[in-house]
């Protein structure tokens, strides 16, 4: 028996990186588990090699776009029969333009890309939780949604109010089985920083991404990366029935790095 057997989930950019590991880890305590991103093709190629069978499904979503978030929402429920389990797990460095600079468009997408994603994906999934009267909404901040950093003005504030958010979330609705809650994950050298990177690399000025990660796990108490397992972990705790106590707060995986 899993900790999530009946359940379903959903989360957001979930083909690779973190999202693919909550999503792989939720799979393996027994969820019905909708795998999701902006590529068919990755998500077909997600799906066989998480296994496949009757409790995986991949719908394509772009999460910078409300009507994609709402379908995606919707999609789950109309191929499972219920959504008990979302991650809003979408987001990242879109802009590294200083506040100075950055345009009005830049800010709008940075919006859309993380906060604007998890609020249009909360209020469609709580449509379907409060009648059930049961779900679980986990919120992606990070390390950075407690301290700051150069270059990302963007990722800092959204990555904040994802907290306040699910804080919000959590006192509306939790008198009605629903919990809110955010991650904050560290440091997590997955494909993804080796993407996007490069770009923060230059706007901080530094000489390349081992400079960029000694930066990011030097201030931790661990002294090293955090790990995809190690968030994915958290959010099986969240997930489960022995998370129902837990709404309304955050959990760091961070090795550390919080002051808080």
């Amino acid at each position: 028996m899993g900790q999530l057997d009946g359940k379903v989930a959903v989360i957001t950019a979930s083909t690779r990186s973190i999202g693919r590991g909550i999503a792989e880890a939720f799979h393996a305590e027994g969820a019905k588990v909708v795998v999701s991103g902006r590529n068919p093709e990755k998500g077909a190629k997600a799906i066989e090699e998480m296994g496949g069978g009757d409790r995986l499904h991949f719908i394509a979503a772009n999460a910078s776009k409300q009507a994609d978030i709402e379908a995606l929402v919707d999609g789950t429920v109309e191929k499972f029969g219920r959504v008990d389990i979302i991650v809003p797990n979408a987001g990242g460095v879109a802009n590294t333009a200083p506040v100075a600079m950055m345009s009005d468009e830049e800010w709008q997408y940075e919006l859309d890309f993380n906060i604007n994603q998890t609020f249009w994906m909360t209020r469609r999934a709580l449509k379907y939780m409060i009648p059930q009267q049961h779900g679980r909404i986990i919120g992606m901040s990070s390390m950075y949604g407690k301290i700051s950093t150069m270059a990302v003005p963007g990722y800092i504030t959204n990555k904040h109010a994802i907290i306040g958010l699910m804080k919000a979330v959590a006192k509306e609705v939790g008198t009605q089985g629903i919990t809110a809650n955010a991650i904050c994950p560290g440091f997590v050298p997955t494909d993804m920083f080796y993407e996007t990177g490069p770009a923060t690399v230059e706007a901080m000025g530094l000489p390349d991404l081992d400079a960029l990660a000694q930066i990011m796990y030097s201030v931790t108490c661990i002294q090293r990366p955090n790990t995809v397992e190690e968030v994915a972990a958290a959010c099986v705790l969240l997930a489960s029935d022995l998370g129902a106590g837990i709404s309304g707060t955050t959990i760091n995986v961070d090795g550390g790095a919080s002051p808080y």
